[in-house]
């Protein structure tokens, strides 16, 4: 059973973080009578709530910040691709646990116990504590039943998988053979065959562009179209339009003198003993304790500090840098870290501070004092923000009365434009799903001028908001139904689509029988390029069907052609003159090499497992709910 708890250390500290961490495995019992409405996903039958993903999402944040030690953006942790992330870990726990169940895997309770017993968290002085146990679980607000249960699912997911994510083996001589191939060299000559060799030659005849018309009818019709004529309601303009005077420019600088020039910045270096919000008053006090003793330590021998942070700072993002953080100005780190930087003396070691991360020991490196600069070198920066602010003013001013002109003088856009000084614009044809921008690709803007109200009974759009601060109404003067256009009017169109049809076959055609020439031995029968050297890891701009081609060729006999046809419609024929074997790699790399292919091939594995899973099972997701 030890052998197993030895095979299995991602599963103990897998589940030593379920003791850390409340419901890093939330239960489902908690939802059972949850409102539908909180829904975010089903999978396999059972509901995901909008609770329990909230409550992951926030141990997952949790987890990233004491990774990173607070020093990191927290709308980065709650970003789409975040969430995202935090809910397919729901679904696959789910579909996993149906998975498991489904097969017939099982977890013997010896099995249960034995992995318990060994979890360091539940030991005193190296031997499993019941009373320990049980208090832990009780300070995180789990029964040891329901704990155990969530343990066993967790072993049971392990056992699911594990085939599929620690089997992946690749011998040392498949990777030496795919470093060896990746590295060999062939020396080659192209040229090109391309259609445009071939267009004057083809004169396609009325029948056939009659013919093309009458199949391809689809790629000629014409959408419905419209022509507008528009005011744009502006803050930029506004900005454009705004005067500003020099006393205005003067008492703006000297109200805000601190937001120009170079705001004070400081150098820290810090120790960090982690102990996150989720840590219990046992595990925050221990914490505290050693982070106390390390600063005794530190004063006793200051110059030791950057040595100590390397043993023994549990900050990933500055531990190997001896603690140091680097200059940073106010509003960039947590606001009680950074309050303490920012009272500190050059050099000086601070007492313990405590974040919601934990522990820190700092120590000040650096000061960049603030610089200020006169209103000469920054009156622009100035106009410009003086401007912006009358602009928001007046925009925040003009908007509501623009609207409401245009809704209720809607049989014309001119009493708005007069109003509000604005010129009244006039489009080219727009389509319905083809707008130019920066205005008529707005998707709000295209539906309002396709419809009936402005369409059949002319009235005035809305005033729809296309981007931050900009306001367009539209009036539709003349309207387009879809169409398809007489073969007469596409003649030359037609002709020249099918000209380029057959001078692409012809291009392929010359290109093979080319090719066939070649490889029975006939020379001079085409002009070669520049002779160049490529490989699998460096193509030289060769696309891969070429590229998969070149490889193909045998090199017990060179020179040897080879062709296919180019994504520019035409034939590529390729002399292969020489190869250049490439060396046998050392131990070394080819170990490493064949270390990140079993890598690779590992998480193939899993994936297609996963995603084989998946499409056994019913999964839908609730958008609307995941982002409340």
């Amino acid at each position: 059973m030890f052998d197993f708890v030895n095979k299995k250390r991602r599963v103990v500290q897998i589940i030593l973080g379920l003791a850390m961490l409340p419901f890093v495995f939330w239960g489902l019992e908690s939802y059972q009578g949850a409102d539908g409405e909180d829904i975010v996903a089903h999978a396999a039958g059972e509901k995901i709530h909008r609770e329990e993903f909230a409550q992951a999402l926030r141990n997952q944040q949790e987890s990233l910040r004491a990774s990173m030690a607070g020093v990191v953006n927290d709308a980065m942790l709650d970003s789409p691709e975040v969430r995202s992330a935090v809910l397919e870990g729901l679904i696959q726990q789910r579909l996993l646990r149906h998975e498991a169940s489904r097969v017939g895997l099982m977890v013997p309770d010896s099995q249960l116990i034995e992995m318990i017993q060994n979890i360091p968290a539940f030991q005193e002085n190296g031997k499993f504590s019941k009373q320990r146990y049980e208090e832990l679980l009780r300070g995180q607000g789990l029964s040891p039943k329901a704990f155990e249960a969530r343990v066993r699912q967790e072993l049971m997911r392990q056992q699911l998988i594990a085939p599929y994510s620690e089997n992946g083996f690749i011998s040392s001589s498949v990777a030496e053979r795919v470093i060896r191939l990746g590295e060999e060299k062939r020396e080659i000559n192209v040229v090109q065959i391309q259609p445009e060799q071939f267009l004057a030659q083809v004169k396609p005849d009325d029948e056939a562009i009659k013919s093309y018309y009458d199949t391809h009818q689809a790629e000629f019709r014409l959408p419905e179209q419209v022509r507008v004529e528009y005011v744009v309601l502006s803050l930029d303009e506004l900005i454009n339009q705004s005067h500003v005077s020099d006393e205005e420019v003067t008492k703006y600088f000297n109200e805000h003198k601190d937001e120009f020039g170079q705001a004070e910045e400081r150098r820290a270096s810090h120790i960090l003993i982690s102990a996150p919000a989720t840590a219990s008053d046992a595990e925050k006090t221990a914490a505290r304790t050693k982070a106390e003793q390390l600063a005794d330590e530190i004063r006793k021998a200051p110059q030791r500090f950057e040595d100590l942070a390397r043993e023994h700072s549990q900050d990933p993002g500055s531990a190997a840098k001896g603690g140091d953080l680097g200059f940073f100005p106010r509003n960039s780190m947590v606001k009680t870290f950074e309050d303490a930087v920012f009272q500190m003396k050059l050099d000086e070691i601070s007492d313990v501070v405590e974040t919601e991360h934990g522990f820190h020991i700092i120590k000040l490196a650096g000061i960049k004092g603030a610089e200020q600069v006169s209103l000469d070198k920054v009156r622009n920066q100035v106009e410009q923000e003086v401007k912006r602010q009358k602009a928001e003013k007046m925009f925040g001013e003009m908007a509501e009365g623009f609207g409401n002109i245009v809704y209720e003088q809607s049989d014309s856009l001119l009493p708005a434009a007069e109003n509000f000084n604005l010129p009244v614009q006039k489009s080219e044809w727009i389509a319905r799903d083809a707008g130019e921008p920066p205005y008529f690709s707005n998707e709000r803007l295209l539906e309002a001028i396709f419809s009936d109200d402005a369409i059949k009974d002319k009235r005035n759009t809305e005033a729809i908001e296309v981007s931050p601060n900009v306001l367009v109404a539209a009036r539709v003067v003349d309207h387009r139904p879809a169409s398809l256009p007489p073969v007469t009017a596409l003649r030359d169109k037609i002709a020249g689509l099918i000209a380029r049809q057959e001078a692409v076959k012809a291009a392929v055609n010359e290109g093979k029988e080319k090719l066939e020439q070649l490889q029975a031995g006939k020379d001079g029968i085409v002009r070669w390029g520049a002779a160049q050297q490529v490989s699998r890891t460096d193509p030289q701009g060769l696309d891969g069907e070429i590229l998969r081609a070149i490889f193909k060729i045998e090199a017990t006999e060179l020179p040897s052609y080879t062709g296919v046809a180019n994504s520019r419609g035409g034939f590529t024929l390729v002399r292969v003159g020489r190869v250049t074997e490439s060396a046998s790699p050392d131990p070394a790399e080819r170990k490493a090499f064949a270390e990140q292919l079993q890598q690779l091939l590992a998480q193939q594995e899993l994936a297609s497992y996963l995603a084989a899973v998946r499409k056994r099972y019913d999964v839908s997701m609730k958008n609307e709910n995941l982002e409340k």
